[in-house]
């Protein structure tokens, strides 16, 4: 399973591995693991990110090496943790990046179970796991590749990220067995947590911030669908310090008879974005019918459209996977 990508990586000499416009904590922890592991093997590794790292993910030591400038001279080119064209449209529209990436070998690493609709060739390398960083273990460990302490709290970082502490539906027993694994290599949990916590902590307008997203949130499908919108005035004045997302995604999923919650950000020239967090397994379906993806509970979209609409259209797609789901489980 993991010739093609283990070839591609020997045969390379200098990689740049990409991250989306939307880093995450396992896309930042698994660049930063391959930056780790690969560079151990020899390489020369660069990571890039079209988007300057969020302050509230800086507890992940390493973020600093990750670079705003696509390096063309690179031999290979390593996406992490998506396979889809509309999350990497910020990397697509800088000038050059599309011609190398199509003129160059590129591996792409995900855990989602959306089919990659890339529009470029591309070798993939993707497997039923908790996050991307638990893949990148595995091919680590079939290829007998040294996982430092570095690299090892990363991909502990990039799997209890994208886990909720390995707490969420996905998780497996193998997730369990790499977090021990990473452990055994150095990682520290209690160390990551403290540091999270302390970037975590919120200013008091933050807090404040947040009450006022919590008043604006609309329940709609008899409660079962919960949508608040973000447009660019917040998104300019708080994101740097916290996503706004974030803030309130969790309350969402929480109340009584919330199925999906749903995070609408707005921007200037008419994209608008959607962060989804269910407790029923249908957000990756709900994304898909704006083109977006990601996994049962947890999914995300990009749309060009107007927000009246998307809402009308989310309503709809929601209401038809919500049925759907009740079908086939009743």
């Amino acid at each position: 399973m993991y010739e093609s990508a283990t070839k591609l990586i020997t045969d390379a000499k200098k990689i740049i591995v990409i991250q989306a416009e939307n880093p995450d904590g396992d896309s930042l922890g698994s660049s930063i693991a391959l930056e780790e592991i690969l560079g151990d093997l020899g390489k020369d590794v660069i990571m890039y990110c079209p988007v300057e790292i969020p302050k509230y993910m800086r507890y992940i030591q390493g973020w600093d090496r990750v670079v705003s400038d696509f390096d063309t001279f690179a031999d290979l080119a390593i996406i992490v943790d998506t396979s889809a064209d509309v999350l990497i449209t910020k990397v697509l529209d800088t000038p050059g990046v599309r011609h190398f990436l199509e003129s160059h070998p590129v591996l792409v690493i995900d855990h989602h179970t959306t089919e990659s609709n890339l529009t470029f060739d591309h070798t993939m390398l993707s497997d039923t796991a908790v996050a991307t960083s638990e893949v990148i273990y595995k091919l680590a460990a079939d290829n007998q590749w040294a996982i430092n302490e570095r690299a090892a709290e990363c991909m502990l970082v990039a799997i209890m990220s994208d886990s909720l502490g390995l707490t969420t539906q996905n998780v497996t027993p193998n997730a369990f067995y790499v977090a021990g694994k990473l452990v055994e290599c150095g990682a520290s949990n209690a160390a990551i947590e403290e540091r999270r916590r302390e970037f975590m902590k919120k200013s008091p307008e933050i807090l404040e911030y947040k009450g006022q997203l919590i008043s604006r949130i609309q329940y709609l499908l008899g409660g079962r669908l919960a949508i608040v919108h973000i447009p660019w005035e917040d998104i300019q004045k708080y994101s740097d310090q916290y996503n706004p997302s974030v803030l309130v995604l969790d309350e969402m999923r929480l109340v009584e008879g919330v199925e999906l919650g749903v995070a609408i950000k707005t921007y200037p020239d008419g994209k608008i974005t959607g962060k989804l967090r269910g407790n029923m397994p249908i957000a990756e379906t709900v994304a898909g019918y704006f083109g977006g993806g990601g996994h049962k509970y947890a999914a995300g979209f990009r749309a060009y459209e107007e927000y009246d609409t998307i809402v009308k259209e989310l309503v709809d797609a929601t209401d038809k996977a919500i049925t759907a789901y009740d079908t086939t489980t009743s």
